[in-house]
Parts: structure tokens; C-alpha cells; sequence
């Protein structure tokens, strides 16, 4: 038997395996890096964050990487290079951080590598008949197990839309797993550049749960404070926004799109939501003079009120109140106090942190991502009928030699 088939059966029969899951969103941030221990699967899924920071972005590979990212024209030969560039420059961040905790590569058993969105393509948006719905990460995984000598899983959208998905968000089965409470209803909100949210009623059934994006959460936010104060990366404390006043007809522009009136699940990206989407929307609305303070004030209330629309009508459909469901946020966006003030204003919920269920609310995506290439080594084949997956085994598996 191959000594790297050998270690991972190793690995799958492990009680208790540490795993590493790596995050990189559409804000172009950084690198979030979660060293994890996990016992079990399904829904007996167990999690234990060991270590976890982000290690951000230096500018210019912000600059590389937004050369190719959400832009349909582009260099082709950059984009190659970019996903050889990319699994170096990840493997060189987890090396680093391991010295840092003092923890061996031989102490971790996988890596579960997100990769680093660089075009996110659903059929409904790029509209070619004969082509599926596509999205593409970069951030090659062999480069990351050679490099770093452990067994890595990465691509893991692909599954999703091979399977009939639209390849985000993937934020269901890690919610379900750990999140998912008979008796209690639940909405696991995560505003990163673009928001989702898990819904999990009370009585937790795999057919009333499903996962969704929502539309634009940090990433509109984020384009244009880098636009206007290119020191910045984005409204810390929402203290530009909150100079600002909401412009209303802006705003109904702003909402006049389709893809807000399409059924659950959904997903979208910068693709959509990007410069041109708004630039078009100050042109039809007639405010190309707004204000900074005025134009962020407005796009943060988008954020909010397309948000808090989307929670409403999955409630709305159901046979709860809503005012009886907890949302439980995580992501950037749940640090901006003006987006966040007025989701608590739209909605008659509660509202925590995923860290009051025992998960850092910054590290919940790459822990994620740790719990799918759990689930794809060591889990069983645990079905949701409702989103058409036939399984939770995602993931291409890469060997260190």
C-alpha cells in the first residue's frame, strides 16, 4: 500500500484528528488559519480550536490577485502563475504560524485548504446555455502539501456544483453538524463580503434546513473606502457611514435586481455586486455627486435591509415566528456596529455571536472548511435531501510526496 494511502486510512481511524482549515474570502484580507481538533462526524461532529490568527495580505499580492479576480478579460498566463504563486505563499504562512505555536507538521493530519476565489460563475449570471454553473479558487494544493508536508484537501466547491449546486455557500454542513438544536430556531448569519446565513429551525430536519447567500455584505463597503481613502481597507467602526445619511431613491436602485427576487438557495459574488453595479445605480438614480459619508451610509443600509428582507421571507415561508429564531452572526460585518444596529432595528430577533456557542466568530469559516475534510476522510454519507448533495465527501486530496 502506498505510504500516503496508508496514512490517511491512519488518519480516518483516529478518535481525535487536528486539522487545519484555511480561509481566504472576496475582501481580499488575508489568510485565516485554524488549527482544530475533531472528533467524530455528522452530527456528532466535535471541535476544538487549538490555534487560529490571520495573517493579512501584504498589498501586493492584494495587487496580483486582484489583476485576475472577478474580472472576465485577463491575463491567462497570470492567472496560471497566480495558482502556483498562491499554494506557496499559503504553505509559507501555515509554516510559519506551526513555529510560531511551537506545533510540528508531524503533529497535524490534514490541511483543508479553501483556495482563493478568483471567479465565481453561477448559470443564472454568466446566462451561456450550454455551460454549468462554475466557480474557480486558486491556490494549488499540491503546492501546499509539498511544501508543508502534510496530506491537504482543497477544491472543494467543485463537489457542489458537480453535484447539481451552485458551489456556495458550503456553510450548511459545518452549521448543521455543530449548530443544528431541537426545540431552538437558529439563523447562522455570516457577513463576510458577500453575507449567508444557515437556517436551522427547531425541529432541525435536513429538508427545512438549507444554507443561502444573501447579496452583498462588507465587499460594496470595502470597494469604495479602498476608492476614496487608499490607506484604508474598510470603514472601521462604521465611522465614515455613520456621517452619512441613507439615500433613499440610491438605495431603491441599489435593490432593483433580480437576483434578490430568485428562490433559495442562491449564490452570487463581486461578479454582480461590484463597481459597475453601483456606479450604474448613482447614474440611473441620479446621485454621481454624493458624498462618501452619504454614498457608504447608503450602502451599508443595502447590506442591511437586503439581509434582514432575505431572513424575513425564509421565516415567512415556515411555520414559526420570526421574532422566536436567534441569529447568531459571524464575519467582518458583525464587527460594524451601523450594519449591525440596523439589523437588530429590521428584525425582531436576538442576536449573538457565534461565539457564544463556543465558536470564534472570525475563525468560523476556515473551521468550516476544517469539518468538511473531516467529514470527507472520516465521516459516513450523510445526505440533505434538501440541497441535492449526495454526500458531504468534498475535496481533491493532495500528497506531500
Amino acid at each position: 500500500m502506498n505510504k500516503n494511502i496508508k496514512a490517511l486510512y491512519q488518519i480516518a481511524q483516529k478518535e481525535t484528528r487536528r486539522i487545519i482549515g484555511l480561509m481566504s474570502g472576496t475582501s481580499l484580507d488575508g489568510l485565516d488559519i485554524a488549527l482544530c481538533e475533531i472528533s467524530g462526524f455528522g452530527v456528532k461532529t466535535e471541535v476544538k480550536l487549538i490555534e487560529f490568527e490571520t495573517v493579512d495580505y501584504s498589498d501586493e499580492i492584494k495587487t496580483e490577485i486582484r489583476k485576475v479576480f472577478a474580472q472576465k478579460n485577463i491575463d491567462f498566463q497570470h492567472l496560471v502563475l497566480l495558482n502556483e504563486w498562491i499554494g506557496i505563499l499559503h504553505a509559507e504562512m501555515i509554516n510559519t504560524s506551526l513555529k510560531k505555536w511551537n506545533i510540528a507538521a508531524a503533529e497535524v493530519d490534514l490541511i483543508a485548504s479553501h483556495g482563493q476565489t478568483v471567479l465565481h460563475a453561477p448559470k443564472f449570471l454568466h446566462q451561456r446555455e450550454k455551460f454549468p454553473n462554475a466557480t474557480l479558487q486558486i491556490g494549488d494544493g499540491d503546492h501546499i502539501a509539498v511544501k508543508t508536508g502534510i496530506i491537504t484537501l482543497s477544491d472543494f466547491r467543485q463537489k457542489h456544483v458537480a453535484a447539481g449546486g451552485e458551489g456556495a455557500p458550503l456553510a450548511v454542513y459545518g452549521d448543521y453538524f455543530l449548530f443544528g438544536k431541537e426545540g431552538e430556531n437558529r439563523i447562522m448569519l455570516n457577513i463576510g463580503g458577500i453575507a449567508n446565513f444557515t437556517y436551522l429551525p427547531a425541529a432541525i430536519t435536513t429538508e427545512d434546513t438549507f444554507v443561502t447567500d444573501t447579496g452583498p455584505g462588507n465587499t460594496l463597503i470595502d470597494l469604495f473606502v479602498k476608492r476614496h481613502f487608499p490607506e484604508k481597507s474598510y470603514d472601521k467602526d462604521a465611522e465614515t457611514a455613520k456621517k452619512g445619511i441613507v439615500n433613499q431613491s440610491l438605495l431603491e436602485h441599489l435593490k432593483d435586481n433580480d437576483f434578490f427576487k430568485k428562490d433559495f438557495p442562491k449564490t452570487i459574488g463581486q461578479e454582480l455586486f461590484g463597481y459597475e453595479y453601483v456606479n450604474n445605480s448613482l447614474e440611473k438614480s441620479g446621485n454621481t455627486t454624493i458624498s462618501i459619508e452619504d454614498l457608504l451610509a447608503t450602502l451599508t443600509r443595502f447590506s442591511a435591509e437586503t439581509i434582514a428582507e432575505a431572513i424575513q421571507f425564509a421565516v415567512k415561508n415556515s411555520s414559526y415566528k420570526i421574532e422566536d429564531f436567534k441569529i447568531y452572526m459571524s464575519g467582518g460585518g458583525a464587527n460594524n456596529p451601523l450594519l449591525v444596529q440596523w439589523l437588530k432595528e429590521l428584525l425582531p430577533c436576538s442576536f449573538f455571536k457565534s461565539n457564544d456557542l463556543g465558536i470564534n466568530s472570525d475563525a468560523k469559516e476556515a473551521i468550516l472548511f476544517a469539518i468538511l475534510a473531516n467529514e470527507t476522510v472520516a465521516g459516513g454519507d450523510f445526505k440533505f435531501n434538501s440541497l441535492k448533495i449526495p454526500s458531504v465527501t468534498m475535496g481533491k486530496i493532495s500528497m506531500p510526496n
